[in-house]
């Protein structure tokens, strides 16, 4: 048995809280189960005793006289614990708690929910709840209807988790109506125990579960749900929605990077990074479940449309296009083939237009011979009513076509009456249909990213030789000055221990030694305030570009010391850097923000003084893969620029790469790194490398100081021995 088959695979069912009483979860969970004729013995435990629904009932679930492997407890939260512990007595493994009041109505029912779950670890059982709907099996030998949504279940090959028990009665009233079907269905509620992650590890190796679908409003553990996820999603579609999408408190962050992110986009890399196919409506996530339920994935994605009517054979076009799959390239043989029985209006092209007088016997000879060609990988069939053609008689059509032909994803657009869908709902249907050609196009989309996801190999997290003892001793000089925010010139200084390319430069206290750095680089050069106060330097004309000479140099130095004066910030000012002026008009971004719950996210994108208003950034979670470092460059719109847009040279992708990568290293090595912003990540013109021209890096100063061993006090630190 496996850590959930007693929950999910029972042979045996005591309800604790079993009621007599109409329109009680008590008495619809015993109805449930025996309309649903649960193969297994149904024991309903209630103190009065006497028959409920027809079968004796026990006082205590301790007189039942059998072995029972489930629980289902719908007793007053009060009474719940010594509930657990009577289950115990009895022997029982596998809990579900529908009874709400614990941790979602505040402290004392959060404690209730914490010795709770300290009970069923010391017993050695599992727990779904409390505070859900239930658990459901279809399996023809199992029939476990162990929840009180109002219908029974639809039989079919989905694995659901919802987070939500009233969504998730919702949904299990309405799978009839969607065309869809589960084999297993489970409401975690609180999570106490069991969650999403323990759904998904069970359901891995379940044949019968053939892909996995969440509803989702938090990932308890986002670095376990990335391991299982990626592993799983490999085997089976995962399809998650992902409810909470405000990133509130992300403007409170003070670097760029950390104004970008916010929890909603640390989850859309985390999914993104696990292979999960991301939705956002439940509309959304059931068209593409129903497309996965009876299409198999492709093996490219060269779609070929088949319609009777032009213009919904050019909108699917432009939907295929738009979604960045390929039109199919019909050979020859197969235009010929279409030629010897359409009529001469038709085109034989994609999209292949049979014209309106299409009858069903076109239908058939077209998708039989589209099907058959070898450049054909996705067939999208488009039916628009006329001359009499019922579109009944077509689906049934397609569909014996498609039973004798399974390799190949088919869905049917039948822009018709809303009648045809119901009808269609009554049937075991063997492909998906929709009224629109842009939810087929998606569809497509969808089969394509988890094609792509089975192709794309797993990566792998390099390791670099950098300067580590370097890059801790400049961390403890801020820590043990009780900074948690790093000077320009120390990030830089991190950054380089780290093997990123960074501008040559130097450090001056004064004009003079200015002078002799610049002078030493070679001109033109950039001046760059460094201050323990003050972190934004253009805000306050920190930064000076394109110095030519000594006399420039003098000029601007002078001009700013004066300003700071002017302004009551010299006393923060540490010095200047002088940095060679790297010709570049492409500026990139590359950074780390931290998410309370995610962890360290890596961004890149689109950088310089127009960040925050263009956008164009990507997110994923450290530690990054080589494929990571790849697909993050590759997803931007700014990466047509790093390819050598107008003739400039293209960038050094491996280079690139290669820095977030190290960077990735880096706030492994130090955890206690908040936020990282290399801006900009300038794009040489001579030899198109990504040159770090600025770094800025803070620090969660606790953190910090308890993995470099300070001992603080009275407000002075000092550095241990680590």
């Amino acid at each position: 048995m496996t850590n959930l088959d007693k929950i999910m695979k029972p042979k045996s069912v005591a309800v604790i809280g079993a009621s007599t009483k109409e329109h009680t979860i008590g008495s619809d969970i015993m109805k449930r189960l025996q309309e649903y004729k649960f193969n297994g013995n149904i024991y309903p435990v209630n103190p009065k005793g006497g028959v409920i629904e027809g079968l004796q009932a026990y006082t205590s679930i301790t007189e039942v006289p059998g072995e029972v492997d489930l629980a289902i407890i719908v007793v007053n939260s009060k009474f719940v614990l010594d509930t657990i512990d009577q289950c115990n007595a009895k022997g029982i493994k596998g809990l579900v708690i529908i009874t709400a009041g614990f941790k979602e109505t505040g402290a004392e029912g959060a404690e209730m929910e914490k010795q709770l779950l300290a009970k069923v670890k010391e017993y050695g059982m599992r727990c779904v709840g409390p505070n859900c709907l239930g658990v459901v099996n279809t399996h023809p030998e199992i029939r476990l209807d162990g929840c009180f949504a109002e219908t029974l279940p639809e039989r079919g090959n989905i694995g659901f988790v919802s987070q939500s028990g009233a969504l998730g009665g919702g949904i299990l009233n309405i799978l009839k109506d969607l065309n869809l079907g589960f084999s297993q269905f489970i409401s975690i509620g609180n999570q106490a125990d069991v969650n999403a992650e323990t759904a998904l590890e069970y359901w891995e190796n379940e044949e019968d579960v053939e892909q996995i679908l969440l509803y989702m409003e938090s990932i308890q553990n986002p670095a376990n749900f990335r391991k299982l996820a990626t592993r799983i999603s490999k085997k089976k579609p995962v399809l998650a929605l992902k409810a909470g999408r405000s990133a509130a408190g992300a403007s409170a962050a003070s670097s760029h990077t950390g104004s970008l992110a916010g929890a909603d986009k640390a989850a859309n890399a985390l999914l993104a990074q696990s292979g999960v196919i991301r939705e956002y409506s439940l509309k959304n996530l059931f068209s593409t479940a129903k497309v996965f339920a009876n299409c198999p994935i492709p093996k490219g994605n060269r779609v070929a449309i088949i319609t009777n009517s032009g213009g919904p054979g050019i909108m699917a076009t432009d939907a295929i296009c738009e979604n960045g799959m390929e039109m199919a390239p019909i050979t020859e043989e197969t235009k010929a083939k279409l030629r010897s029985f359409l009529p001469a209006a038709a085109s034989v092209k994609n999209p292949i237009d049979m014209i309106a007088s299409a009858p069903i016997e076109h239908y058939t000879q077209t998708l039989e011979t589209v099907i058959a060609d070898e450049n054909v990988d996705m067939i999208m069939v488009i039916y628009l009513p006329f001359l009499g053609l019922k579109d009944i008689d077509v689906a049934k059509a397609l569909m014996e076509i498609k039973a004798k032909n399974p390799q190949k994803p088919i869905i049917g657009v039948f822009m018709t009456k809303s009648d045809f869908f119901t009808s269609i709902s009554e049937m075991d249907v063997n492909m998906p249909f929709f009224m629109y050609a842009e939810e087929a196009a998606e569809g497509f989309l969808r089969l394509d990213q988890q094609r792509k996801w089975i192709e794309r190999p797993e990566g792998k997290i390099p390791t670099y030789d950098i300067d580590y003892k370097r890059a801790k001793e400049i961390i403890a000089q801020s820590i043990n000055e009780g900074r948690d925010q790093l000077t320009t010139r120390e990030s830089i200084d991190v950054l380089e221990a780290y093997g990123i390319r960074v501008c040559k430069s130097g450090f001056a206290t004064t004009e003079d030694e200015a002078v002799a750095i610049a002078n030493s680089i070679d001109y033109p050069v950039v001046m760059k305030m460094t201050s323990k106060t003050t972190s934004h330097k253009t805000d306050v004309g920190g930064v000076r570009v394109n110095i030519q000479s000594e006399a420039q140099l003098r000029a601007e130095y002078q001009d700013l010391i004066a300003k700071l004066t002017e302004r009551g910030l010299i006393d923060g000012l540490e010095g200047v850097i002088i940095q060679e002026m790297v010709k570049g008009n492409r500026e990139m971004v590359c950074g780390i923000a931290t998410d309370p719950q995610y962890g360290p996210m890596m961004m890149f994108g689109l950088g310089g003084v127009f960040i925050e208003v263009m956008k164009d950034v990507t997110f994923r979670i450290a530690p990054l893969t080589d494929i990571d470092a790849k697909e993050m460059i590759k997803s931007v719109k700014a990466y047509k620029l790093l390819e050598g847009a107008r003739g400039t040279k293209p960038a050094q992708m491996e280079q690139i790469e290669e820095t977030l990568l190290r960077l990735s290293q880096l706030v492994n090595d130090f955890k206690f790194i908040d936020e990282l912003d290399i801006n900009p990540l300038l794009i040489s013109e001579k030899t198109g490398e990504g040159i770090a021209v600025d770094g800025r890096i803070k620090v969660r100063m606790s953190e910090a100081q308890e993995a470099l061993g300070y001992c603080c006090k009275d407000g002075v630190c000092a550095c241990g021995v680590n």
